[in-house]
């Protein structure tokens, strides 16, 4: 053999070993959650729902001829827009992950969305990012979320108020884009059932000391007072100036209230009290709560199932594109969620992959009974569930 024949068959071989490095290089998933922060104690267990999904798909040795697939943390504070921006292009630029599960609150994922997604060209899917301001947003097709729009929340809070006969109510909320969104959206929906809201007043987290708004809303009074706060910062401390001042005795709790903190801190002091938290009782909730036994976490969690079906529809999208490049595979999300394709739940991830490496068709159904709808979010269900005995209890599903 000559010299050039060498030189030739050598730059093959190495470009065959480079080619083969690449193909099983490891896909990353950012876990882009509120570690810190207001909602610390619901993100935890939302983390290990995502990561749960992760698992399982790297473990089939399916996705993209074996890749694996691992998970790369990012903390969005949930609250601390800069922090979260940080976090974000850390996780892009630095870490160079492929898709980010998360931001887990709405301030935050705007930003991200404006100053990350957008400008880097990445696909995000929040699964708790619930502001109504979401659903029409500049996100040039990368953004998607698994949690319904605070704008059925709110109509969902005015329907069990009005079924439980409950006439008047004072409205508090955490003063940011969550808090105000939620907020509107309550009221809007409550008085056109023809409810009062006799006060709303905004609250600060991070205080020390909530007697000022308590006075507000408590000199209007009201039969509940409507906490649209996060369980870890103000909600809570609004709740305990309530309690101590006698105020207020029962309290209706939005998603961002509802988590087993709460009730561990004030036990049986908040029977009665309400709460309201995207939930279903489909069949994939039962699957994913036997899925996650023995693993540290709930798998019926508040958001656990949308954050385990946020990285399954990033995974199973890069499986039918074929691709893990964000401006390919944004374009299968839709398609992997919905119908038509065989149903999809948890557990099921390697048949998914399989049917998809076959040329066939999935219709996602997860553990949240996922459809999604224009502009990419879920048409969403919810739970709504009361206190007894320092417990939550599920009263039925919306």
């Amino acid at each position: 053999m000559g010299k050039l024949s060498t030189l030739l068959l050598s730059a093959a071989l190495s470009t065959a070993i480079i080619g083969g490095a690449a193909a099983q290089e490891q896909v990353k998933i950012g876990m882009l959650q509120g570690f810190t922060g207001p909602t610390e104690s619901l993100v935890k267990p939302m983390a290990m729902g995502g990561e749960l999904a992760i698992k399982e798909v790297s473990d089939s040795g399916l996705l993209l001829g074996g890749r694996e697939v691992v998970s790369v943390r990012g903390d969005s504070t949930c609250i601390d827009a800069a922090a979260a921006t940080a976090a974000a292009n850390r996780l892009v630029t630095s870490d160079g992950v492929h898709g980010i599960n998360g931001a887990t609150c709405s301030g935050a994922t705007t930003a991200i969305l404006n100053n990350v997604v957008r400008a880097n060209g990445i696909v995000m899917i929040s699964p708790s990012a619930t502001s109504p301001a979401l659903s029409s947003i500049e996100d040039d097709g990368y953004f998607f979320r698994t949690a319904p729009s605070d704008a059925r929340q709110g109509q969902i809070i005015a329907d069990v108020l009005d079924r439980r006969g409950i006439k008047s109510a004072a409205l508090t909320y955490t003063n940011n884009d969550y808090g105000k969104g939620l907020a509107d959206a309550i009221q809007a929906a409550y008085e056109a059932k023809g409810g009062k809201i006799t006060a709303v007043a905004a609250h600060e987290d991070g205080k020390a000391d909530y007697s000022a708004e308590i006075g507000t809303l408590a000199s209007a009074g009201g039969e509940v007072l409507i906490v649209a706060g996060y369980l870890d910062q103000g909600g809570k401390g609004i709740i305990q100036a309530s309690l101590d001042t006698g105020a207020f005795e029962k309290f209706v709790l939005p998603d961002g209230m509802v988590g087993e903190a709460l009730t561990d801190n004030f036990g049986d002091a908040l029977d009665g009290s309400i709460g309201t938290n995207p939930g279903t009782d489909s069949p994939g909730a039962g699957m994913l709560a036997d899925l996650a036994s023995g693993k540290g976490f709930k798998g019926d969690d508040p958001y656990v199932p949308e954050a385990y079906d946020s990285s399954a529809l990033l995974l199973l999208a890069m499986q039918s594109a074929g691709s893990t490049d964000s401006a390919v595979y944004k374009d299968h999300i839709l398609k992997v969620a919905n119908a038509p394709g065989e149903k999809i739940y948890p557990g099921e991830l390697a048949k998914a992959l399989q049917i998809l490496a076959d040329g066939g068709d999935i219709d996602y159904v997860g553990g949240t009974a996922l459809e999604l709808i224009e502009p990419g979010e879920s048409a969403g269900s919810f739970r709504e569930t009361e206190i007894k005995g320092g417990k939550w209890e599920t009263e039925m599903y919306h």
